[in-house]
């Protein structure tokens, strides 16, 4: 399952000089990025990360 295949909502705020953000349907997943262009090739590779630890524990 891939990121692009599923709506996902990403919330994200300042902080500092960085845009934190997490997907709303999946709140463990978190990342960063100086742009929002960044943020979400980040929070991409995040929710693929944790799909891959997913497969591999289950």
């Amino acid at each position: 399952m891939d990121i692009a295949s599923q709506k996902a909502t990403l919330l994200y705020w300042q902080d500092g000089e960085w845009l934190v953000g997490r997907l709303k349907e999946w709140p463990d997943v978190f990342s960063m990025g100086k742009t929002p262009e960044e943020l979400e090739e980040n929070i991409k590779d995040a929710f693929r990360l944790m799909r891959e630890t997913d497969k591999l524990q289950g």
